[in-house]
């Protein structure tokens, strides 16, 4: 059975995939990737293609998904089956870019907490208040990986490539999904990237943001569990 490679998004570990890790574990053998040594999309990829299984299917959420096209553009050849999650394959914007200095700055002077609990968290979920344990877990997350890999991830997100011409050259069963109600990777970009990859499924989470793993795991399960079995 393939492996399952999962790489989580921004300030996040492997608990943000806690009911797909559940769920298929059972069946295939499960590795999830961390992204806290480099500072370029280049270097993150790179670390996880020396750890990773000669071949396996990859699943990356957010700056999880950016990474993930990353490492396919680096080695196709070992990704046996690719699933984007509410994530963005175009390079930053520069309004965004212009916001990274300042949190990066918040972060190294100690203001991490304030910089995920006002910018970041806020922006997760479709409905919050229904959901204060994934917030509180959003919290934990980014305060264990700590201000350091902060800025590392942020460079990272800051100066990654467009990768609209590496998802062009897909051939391997593919997934894209996004939550309904996702503020921070819209459905308009996974459109774009659907008619980019010809053999993509495109599936919207109902009553999600951007963290479907989490907040809807049944439903994106459900879909994960269709993709996995087209490989």
């Amino acid at each position: 059975m393939t492996p399952l490679l999962l790489i989580p998004g921004m300030m996040c570990d492997a608990r943000l995939y806690t009911p797909q890790i559940s769920t298929f574990s059972a069946e295939r053998p499960i590795h999830c990737a961390t992204l806290t040594t480099g500072d370029s999309v280049q270097a993150l990829a790179r670390d996880i293609l020396d750890q990773a299984p000669p071949e396996f299917a990859l699943l990356g959420l957010s700056m999880g998904g950016i990474v993930a096209m990353e490492v396919f553009a680096q080695q196709p050849q070992r990704v046996k089956g690719l699933a984007l999650l509410d994530t963005n394959p175009l390079a930053e914007q520069d309004e965004v870019k212009a916001r990274r200095g300042p949190q990066m700055v918040q972060a190294r002077h100690g203001e991490l907490a304030q910089v995920m609990g006002h910018d970041m968290v806020p922006n997760y979920l479709a409905h919050p208040a229904a959901h204060p344990e994934i917030t509180q877990l959003c919290m934990e997350m980014a305060l264990a990986l700590g201000p350091d890999v902060f800025i590392r991830q942020s460079q990272a997100l800051k100066n990654r490539p467009d990768q609209c011409n590496t998802l062009k050259q897909v051939q391997v069963p593919s997934l894209i999904l996004c939550g309904e109600q996702d503020q921070l990777c819209p459905l308009e970009r996974h459109q774009l990237m659907s008619r980019l990859m010809p053999h993509a499924e495109l599936a919207v989470v109902a009553s999600a943001g951007h963290l479907p793993t989490l907040e809807q795991p049944e439903q994106t399960n459900n879909i994960i569990g269709r993709w996995l079995h087209r490989l």
